[in-house]
């Protein structure tokens, strides 16, 4: 892993992506099939729920699974090179990474049409609601169309949220986007454990 390949990402006129192998291997925008299944998440820290995920959808959809971390963040400052190296380290022997600057899905969408994103039930939730669109209902129409113009679909597995789990079937899709949209078995996986939860304790 070299600093220069980190750097450049971090330049915003730099590479779209880095594919990171689990020997921390480093490739500038290097091959990513199409229909790979991408799990995105900030993984601070990655935990056993991320790689059980990873290992059951893999499994189910017939394909190993990539990681996705964005460096850039909607809400939160742009992570560091330091950061970026620290959050790679736990990904050795787990599987590959891709580092983007993409935080939004729609961007993700851009760099990897065809896709599959592996995604909790909590952002199937806010995939699908005007809230995360500044409010406005268009928005949010025009960026699942986007995605959805790029063969783009979502393997969604269940969560605990207030007491309850939830599953596919408890959101609320949109008809003309429904198709997009895949649910994962409960009786294939379920684990409650949060990052959030793992930094507080």
């Amino acid at each position: 892993m070299t600093t220069d390949q980190i750097d450049a990402l971090l330049k915003k006129d730099g590479p779209r992506w880095l594919l990171v192998d689990t020997t921390s291997h480093i490739e500038i925008e290097g091959e990513v099939a199409v229909r790979t299944p991408l799990l995105p998440g900030s993984f601070n820290p990655l935990h056993h729920g991320h790689q059980q995920l990873a290992r059951v959808a893999s499994s189910f959809l017939a394909q190993e699974v990539h990681y996705e971390l964005a460096i850039v963040n909607v809400d939160k400052p742009t992570l560091s090179a330091d950061e970026i190296r620290q959050r790679l380290t736990q990904f050795e022997g787990a599987g590959p990474v891709l580092l983007t600057r993409a935080p939004r899905f729609v961007e993700k969408a851009r760099l990897f049409p065809g896709s599959r994103f592996v995604i909790g039930w909590d952002t199937a939730i806010r995939l699908v609601a005007a809230q995360y669109y500044d409010n406005d209902q268009k928005k949010m129409i025009a960026a699942l169309e986007e995605m959805q113009s790029y063969d783009i679909h979502f393997l969604v597995a269940g969560r605990n949220y207030q007491g309850s789990f939830r599953t596919l079937d408890d959101a609320d899709l949109p008809a003309a986007f429904s198709s997009m949209f895949e649910g994962l078995p409960e009786v294939l996986f379920r684990s409650d454990i949060s990052s959030t939860q793992l930094r507080c304790d």
